[in-house]
């Protein structure tokens, strides 16, 4: 196995979660712990960085605490997470730390750290193809490598027309099924505004699992299988057309179903893959949901 990433959650064979399937629950039982000393830190990190990249923006996050199967439909429990809490978590040193004071403390390695939600999509082809972007050199993380179309939900779009600093789980309470609903819909927006390819040419998400990147501190990311009604040329043409976010790569490659399916660590092409990527790979090699 690669030490980079790992499974946390993933669905039973030939399945996969539609987002009628899944719940959340929202509480600040799901909080990041914390203390003076953390939170001291954190701002000290944050503002250097900010000094240095003025260009970056502190905000809201989906914090996800834990995810279980055994319910139906499954569980997932979240909170929030900000930009600041994420940056302080990703020198590997500090969060090892982090990590063994949370085990100490609480039980629980991840209770310091950020945890923000992510999203990717393994998206599929009319004609067989899986997509993947060449991630730029500009980038923060993974540079150069080979990724999968994904991003972040956003707790504002489920809080429309509030400022990020005033996003609270209480504002939360009853809007359940709108946070689902920012998860599924925002790894179709993830594709549209990084591959180009309008929405109407994509089904529905299907969620495979969640995966976690041990290159950052354990961060996790709900992985999804997505169909596209285009060919791999016409994803290609809209690709090259440039989309919103096409800063953030440089190429576009593809790989078939079998690629896919025989790709390990012993594969050259592993080699190239980042870890959200990878664990991408291992939910679909586990679920198979086409």
């Amino acid at each position: 196995m690669d030490s980079e990433v790992s499974v946390m959650l993933h669905c039973a064979p030939a399945q996969g979660f539609e987002e009628h399937q899944v719940q959340v629950e929202i509480s600040s039982r799901f909080n990041r712990r914390s203390g003076p000393e953390i939170e001291k830190h954190i701002e000290a990190v944050w503002n250097g960085r900010v000094t240095k990249e003025p260009w970056l923006f502190n905000g809201a996050k989906f914090r996800l605490h834990s995810a279980e199967l055994s319910t139906t439909p499954p569980q997932t429990s979240m909170n929030f997470c900000t930009k600041a809490q994420t940056l302080n978590s990703k020198p590997a040193e500090e969060a090892v730390n982090l990590q063994q004071r949370g085990r100490l403390e609480v039980g629980d390695p991840q209770a310091l750290l950020a945890q923000p939600l992510g999203v990717g999509a393994v998206l599929l082809t009319s004609d067989g193809q899986v997509v993947m972007l060449r991630r730029s050199q500009r980038v923060a993380e993974a540079a150069g490598l080979l990724d999968i179309p994904g991003g972040h939900p956003e707790p504002k779009a489920v809080c429309e027309g509030v400022s990020e600093e005033d996003i609270s789980v209480d504002l939360m309470q009853g809007c359940e099924r709108a946070v689902v609903a920012e998860i599924f819909s925002s790894v179709c927006a993830e594709v549209r505004d990084e591959v180009n390819v309008p929405l109407g040419f994509l089904s529905a998400p299907v969620l495979m699992g969640i995966a976690l990147n041990h290159t950052s501190a354990g961060r996790p990311s709900a992985e999804f299988f997505i169909r596209c009604s285009l060919t791999m040329e016409d994803v290609k043409d809209f690709y090259w057309r440039g989309g919103p976010e096409a800063h953030e790569s440089t190429d576009i490659v593809f790989l078939s179903k079998s690629e896919m399916l025989q790709l390990d660590v012993k594969s050259p092409l592993w080699l190239e893959l980042c870890p959200s990527a990878k664990g991408a790979v291992l939910l679909y090699q586990l679920v198979r949901p086409d």
